[in-house]
């Protein structure tokens, strides 16, 4: 299986209504790349490193910073420590304009930082600029 067979996004996000928009702007973007939904960050990590058939690893994650069971910057922090995922693009796509958090985040290796716009039209552009830029335009690497 390649790295990006039957997975193309990893959103992790505990928010209904946050996961909703996220979906419905991907989609609006005409980008209909398979997502895997993790409500927590145990469950992203277990998505990313479980035992047992995987689909692959994503060409992004979409990642909130503040998850249940277990924080967004730890599930990035283990991200980059892992051979096989430390070169997987992590998008930060949280409400926290908090300067530690940024600063943690990019210290981690956060690829980038997106504060979630409150306004829905332009929280639906910004989720789609993203889904555009690294599932299209992007060239990961080989």
């Amino acid at each position: 299986m390649s790295p990006t067979d039957n997975l193309d996004v990893l959103l992790v996000e505990d928010n209904p209504d946050d996961l909703e928009l996220t979906i419905r702007a991907l989609k609006r973007a005409h980008l209909v790349n398979p997502v895997r939904i993790a409500r927590d960050g145990a469950e992203a990590l277990e998505v990313l490193f479980g035992a047992g058939p995987r689909p692959g690893l994503p060409r992004v994650v979409l990642l909130d910073l503040k998850l249940p069971r277990v924080s967004g910057l730890e599930v990035l922090e283990r991200i980059r420590r892992e051979e096989s995922t430390r070169r997987l693009p992590v998008v930060v796509l949280t409400s926290s304009r908090e300067e530690p958090d940024v600063k943690r985040a990019y210290e981690l290796g956060a690829n980038s930082y997106i504060v979630k716009p409150v306004e829905f039209e332009k929280f639906v552009a910004a989720v789609g600029d993203v889904g555009l830029y690294w599932l299209v335009l992007n060239e990961p690497p080989g």
